[in-house]
């Protein structure tokens, strides 16, 4: 792991634009953002829909250029400030770079419809274990099968899901497996946006349980993308709140409810619910804390032949 000295994530004055391939004047869907992640902190993003609030997550993953294609193509891109995450700067950077390409390695992107990205055609296991052969094709398949084992077991799925189907699975499961997916190639930093969207409320406390305890045991940083403030309030260190493109909040919940000056925020903490138990303050010290017992990460039985190293042209057409 490449050692990073100073924050995790630093955006100064961002400013981002989506231009279409059709003539037309860009729109910007992030304007003028300044921010900082800590090492080993949880940062929420909250927003309302069109806030700009997905975008600069995209952004922090490595994930703008070019998208679709024909009439649908478009490009987001930074055209204002300067984004850098672990270190390295990323405004200008190309999609095709050996600079992002390193950076992307070491950063875990969660987006919204993580789950339905999932390949109806793989097991749980090789969906999981995926990322891991795009890298390395030649990794060793019994280490590739500990490894999702453990993560397996992080995220409360039991080992047998690895020989199943993704579409198998209830969304709160695949939901789970996505995060699984994200965090194989232990990351630095989590970019989720909106972990717990589509998952039925019953199962969606798990899923962010489960990236909460997973954060803690791994001291990963991460930005949590959300528009519910009582789940983000209960999983995050800060907050950054964006309406309309701009940072209209930033600092911890308390400073930023109970002090409102924009309207948006205003109404936030005017619709804030009671407090709720919330993560110690201070990221990566909290750690020190006394933490509840966690369940063993070692496998139960041998998963050497779970399917998770890369498919054989034979089993690829059958």
């Amino acid at each position: 792991m490449i050692a990073v000295n100073g924050p995790a994530v630093v955006a100064d004055d961002v400013s981002i634009e989506y231009r279409s391939g059709r003539a037309g004047e860009p729109i910007r869907a992030v304007d003028g953002v300044s921010l900082s992640l800590r090492q080993g902190e949880i940062l929420a993003v909250l927003g309302e829909s069109g806030s700009g609030k997905s975008t600069l997550a995209a952004a922090i993953a490595g994930q703008l250029g070019a998208h679709g294609e024909g009439e649908g193509a478009y490009r987001r891109q930074i055209v204002g400030g300067e984004l850098t995450v672990l270190g390295q700067r990323t405004r200008g950077l190309r999609a095709s770079s050996r600079k992002l390409e390193r950076l992307s390695g070491r950063i875990g992107y969660l987006p919204q419809d993580a789950a339905d990205r999932l390949s109806p055609d793989l097991t749980v296991g090789e969906a999981v274990a995926e990322p891991i052969y795009v890298r390395d094709r030649r990794f060793g398949r019994k280490e590739a099968g500990l490894m999702v084992a453990r993560l397996l077991d992080a995220v409360h799925l039991p080992l047998g899901s690895m020989r199943l189907n993704t579409w198998e699975l209830s969304s709160g499961q695949r939901q789970r497996v996505a995060l699984a997916r994200a965090l194989i190639l232990e990351p630095q930093l989590l970019v989720a946006d909106e972990p717990a969207r589509g998952v039925d409320v019953l199962v969606r406390q798990s899923v962010l349980e489960a990236l909460a305890n997973l954060q803690r045991n791994r001291q990963f940083s991460a930005i949590v993308v959300s528009s519910d403030l009582r789940e983000a309030r209960a999983l995050a260190d800060r907050v950054a709140v964006m309406a309309d493109g701009r940072l209209v909040g930033l600092g911890t919940f308390d400073d930023v409810l109970d002090n409102p000056v924009d309207p948006y925020v205003k109404t936030l903490a005017a619709t804030a619910a009671r407090p709720v138990k919330r993560r110690p303050a201070g990221g990566a010290a909290a750690a020190a804390a006394p933490a509840a017992p966690r369940r063993s990460s070692a496998p139960r039985r041998p998963v050497a032949a779970a399917g998770t190293g890369p498919r054989t042209d034979r089993q690829e057409q059958a």
